[in-house]
């Protein structure tokens, strides 16, 4: 079939000269004049490519943590409907056998929600200062025999199941050989809930780190230390090139002149949207759920912990975060989708999704010129 009559995005700009052919469940060509008798005629609207979420815990009250493909299969219907075609299933700081069952899950259920790409491990190796909504009961060191335990379920799972992502605490010991040894078995190493300093940081970079967790949330910052001022991950984060960083751009959980100087230091290229929805997102107001045991509730379009302490991840789809980049921090339409999109596959190493281009999966997402999802597209099928 062939898209036409479209306002197409790519990477570099928006594009209403070109058609989109797809066969086979792939891309099959980008260009002018192409005959077919399944013409899509999209009528001036946007043909974008599907977004990937490398940070999302849950929906409509169902969470990764349960280790269901029920809720899985929830997380991944809301999502969908906000645009998301692949995603890592997130976990929380728990035991490691919880982790290890969400990751076996994750594999099995892959078979027939193909949104799922592998999973992302947030926690247990983090900082208790900087836990946030996180559960500190269960909070750990990345030992060796931790650190061996994940790479051993690793080496058992398939490619769609497998981990593809974990976040840690740079300053935690063991954090640097333990980074070494997650990059070596194909991981990408994020840092984040983390209190180091930027030596610690720089230490982990310099072994593979080359992504920051949720930026300005549950990170050190600039503080003094004896006669000097020092940077902390955030700092470091922002002044490495190499360093892509994560942002929650929902509204609540960084201010608009945040992300205005997060775009101006890190560039179109250097921001990865995340949602971090946990199982709030979806819910009515006043809606209790849990997150890694704690009590927490969705409020004013958030979610918080039930104590409103902090901030519970978050009630956000990610078209709601491309919205907010575009309105609020006027970055230019196709650069806030590659946020998206290409930025999050690039950086973990998923060639084959986050653009339109040819040779490419035909995740495809059709835009309003109000930027509401109409149509959504998995492999070429229509899903939405």
């Amino acid at each position: 079939m062939v898209f036409g009559n479209a306002r197409v995005i790519f990477g570099d700009g928006i594009s209403e000269d070109v058609e989109v052919r797809v066969e086979g469940g792939v891309v099959a060509e980008v260009g002018q004049g192409m005959a077919s008798r399944d013409v899509i005629d999209l009528h001036g609207a946007y043909l974008a490519p599907g977004f990937v979420d490398l940070h999302v815990h849950g929906a409509m009250g169902r969470d990764t943590m349960e280790a269901k493909a029920d809720a899985l299969r929830a997380l991944c219907d809301f999502h969908l409907r906000g645009g998301t075609t692949a995603l890592l299933p997130t976990t929380v700081t728990a035991p490691l056998e919880e982790i290890c069952a969400v990751v076996t899950t994750a594999e099995e259920a892959s078979a027939e929600l193909p949104q799922i790409i592998g999973v992302h491990i947030e926690g247990p190796f983090i900082a208790r200062e900087k836990a946030g909504a996180q559960n500190s009961r269960f909070i750990c060191a990345p030992t060796g025999a931790a650190v061996s335990r994940l790479l051993e379920l690793a080496k058992r799972s398939g490619a769609r199941g497998r981990v593809r992502r974990i976040t840690l605490a740079p300053e935690l010991p063991g954090a640097v050989e333990a980074v070494a040894r997650f990059v070596n078995a194909g991981f990408t190493v994020s840092g984040g809930h983390s209190n180091a300093w930027e030596e610690e940081a720089k230490a982990c970079f310099e072994r593979g780190m080359h992504s920051v967790t949720h930026t300005f949330n549950c990170m050190s910052s600039a503080r003094q230390r004896g006669k000097e001022r020092v940077a902390g991950l955030l700092e470091f984060a922002l002044s490495e090139s190499q360093v892509r960083c994560e942002l929650i751009a929902d509204g609540y959980h960084v201010s608009t002149t945040l992300m205005r100087m997060l775009y101006a230091a890190k560039g179109a290229k250097g921001i990865i949207l995340v949602t971090d929805a946990t199982a709030g997102a979806g819910s009515k107001e006043g809606t209790p759920f849990q997150l890694g045991g704690r009590e927490c509730v969705v409020e004013n379009g958030a979610c918080w912990l039930a104590d409103r302490s902090a901030l519970a991840g978050s009630a956000a789809s990610m078209i709601e975060l491309v919205r907010t980049m575009v309105n609020r921090v006027d970055v230019p339409l196709a650069e806030a989708v590659a946020m998206a999109s290409r930025n999050p596959a690039c950086a973990i190493g998923l060639h084959e999704k986050g653009e339109i281009a040819r040779g490419r999966d035909a995740d495809l997402l059709v835009l309003s010129p109000e930027l509401e999802v109409q149509q959504v597209y998995l492999r070429g099928e229509r899903a939405l």
